[in-house]
């Protein structure tokens, strides 16, 4: 008797007019109870009615919840996995409570993402997979519930229906693949920034995912299908955002270089060259972003260099976007951080070199022009090779350099100091000219003299000037310069460090050592 009443009101629901009646005779409260039943026919129809009333009513909806229908519903998920109109019901549920944030709340205290989970597993129909994506949409905007999602293997299940549907062009297969692309992208998001923990055990084994969508986005054919189908600026701001946090010292898992090992940084040099000439640069500027990150552990850049990549990445060069040059100087300078074999690479590429001079002279962009001479530095500081240091004196870099030493700020200063004097020491005959012209003893003396030049520029200009000693014509300029007379002042400076290279040069000078 009680089914066939339960089966009378899911039928009288269908109608709207009916439906105000029966929430004003309390009859969803009477039926609730009834979902705790065992008799699956009895379930089905107390599951339909109770829908159907409480269809886009937001108050009957907050007090099922309060009631605690939500174990009720992931409670049939669980006994009932096989039956697919069960199932249907309580999705459709689901679905309707998702977007509370008590319903969410009450779901984080249950089970439901591994129940979601194993049904998006069997799910065949296109119909059936969307409406699990749009409870899985809801339940991802919950920080506890997006990582249970993680946890339970969701993205490896959406990495299965991306691989599975690839290739695909029904407008039907279209439709899971961008609902599939967006959620590895909500649940790869993260959670609130101050959740290290949450963060990183989102990011945890979702490289994978990462490789199928840019591999998706880069196959797609037209600005449409890239833009709006798939969201792709967004998407790649995002993966930017992932690669920070794979590089937090609290990350032990190798994720970032997994990332590299599974091909991203190819994916993203493919996407980058297919839109370097594009007028719209947000493309470029996250991509890059995310490479900059993916450069910063030393593991991933060794790795990075035998992917070949510091040849790949020359062919950005031609982009003419200001914002994307900055981040391309930027990716670059993070490889050669530390490296040698980077540097070199690096120094030995004519075009780069060419290019990086242009925009160490680029008056209208600072930001370029101060990254490209700290580039330029950069490779010749963790450079050991004598063709390199010829390289840079054959494209007219080094002026470039002598002219950083004199630079407002410290850092830059030191920066040129240093990359001047390594180069010093690698091959001082090749550079001689070079610094004859740019007067870089004059530049050298000035900031030794200066009161207002801090004592580490001190200390490194007089490391320099024990470089040029070796030479000649640069020795004479020197003595004729009268620096030791600046020097013997300087062996009563306040810093010990300058006390101490100022009498270590003025010995060097004399030639007493």
């Amino acid at each position: 008797c009680a089914v066939k009443a339960a089966q009378v009101l899911s039928e009288i629901a269908k109608n709207e007019e009916m439906k105000k009646p029966c929430i004003e005779a309390d009859l969803v409260l009477t039926l609730i109870p009834l979902l705790e039943s065992t008799d699956q026919e009895m379930l089905l129809h107390a599951g339909r009615a109770i829908g159907r009333i409480c269809y886009d009513n937001r108050d009957l909806q907050e007090e099922l919840v309060k009631v605690g229908v939500i174990p009720s519903l992931v409670r049939i998920l669980t006994d009932y996995t096989e039956s697919e109109p069960l199932v249907h019901v309580a999705l459709l549920a689901l679905y309707n409570l998702a977007d509370l944030d008590s319903a969410k709340e009450a779901l984080s205290m249950t089970k439901v993402a591994e129940q979601l989970v194993k049904q998006l597993r069997r799910a065949e129909s296109h119909e059936r997979l969307e409406i699990v994506f749009e409870v899985l949409q809801a339940l991802a905007e919950n920080d506890a519930l997006k990582v249970q999602l993680v946890e339970a293997g969701m993205p490896e299940v959406l990495s299965e229906i991306l691989l599975r549907l690839q290739g695909r062009s029904q407008a039907e297969d279209t439709c899971i693949v961008r609902a599939a692309s967006d959620l590895i992208v909500s649940l790869l998001l993260g959670g609130k920034k101050g959740n290290i923990t949450g963060q990183l055990k989102v990011a945890k084994n979702s490289a994978k995912s990462i490789v199928l969508i840019l591999a998706r986005h880069e196959n797609s054919q037209g600005k449409d299908s890239l833009n709006s189908e798939f969201c792709i600026i967004g998407f790649y701001h995002r993966v930017s955002y992932l690669c920070h946090l794979l590089v937090l010292p609290l990350s032990s898992d190798g994720n970032c270089l997994r990332m590299v090992q599974l091909g991203v940084i190819h994916q993203l040099l493919d996407l980058l060259e297919k839109h370097v000439q594009s007028r719209d640069t947000s493309v470029q500027q996250a991509a890059l972003s995310a490479l900059q990150n993916l450069a910063v552990p030393v593991v991933s850049k060794l790795q990075i260099l035998e992917e070949g990549v510091a040849e790949r990445i020359e062919a950005l060069l031609r982009s003419e976007s200001p914002p994307a040059q900055f981040k391309l100087l930027g990716t670059l300078r993070m490889l050669a951080d530390g490296q040698a074999d980077a540097a070199e690479i690096l120094g030995h590429g004519p075009m780069l070199l060419n290019r990086l001079v242009q925009w160490c002279s680029v008056s209208d962009h600072s930001g370029i022009c101060g990254e490209a001479n700290r580039l330029l530095a950069s490779i010749l500081h963790h450079n050991r090779s004598q063709e390199v240091v010829k390289a840079i004196q054959a494209a007219q870099g080094v002026k470039h350099l002598v002219s950083m030493t004199t630079s407002e700020h410290a850092a830059m200063q030191n920066k040129a100091l240093n990359a001047l004097a390594i180069a010093s020491a690698i091959d001082l005959e090749t550079l001689e000219e070079s610094f004859k012209e740019s007067q870089l003893v004059q530049s050298l003396h000035k900031l030794l003299r200066d009161d207002n030049t801090s004592p580490e520029v001190k200390y490194n200009s007089m490391g320099l000037l024990c470089r040029l000693l070796n030479s000649g014509d640069l020795r004479q300029e020197i003595e004729e310069d009268n620096i030791k007379d600046t020097l013997e002042r300087l062996c009563s400076h306040s810093n010990a460090n300058v006390v101490k290279e100022a009498i270590t040069t003025l010995q060097v000078l004399r030639g007493e050592t």
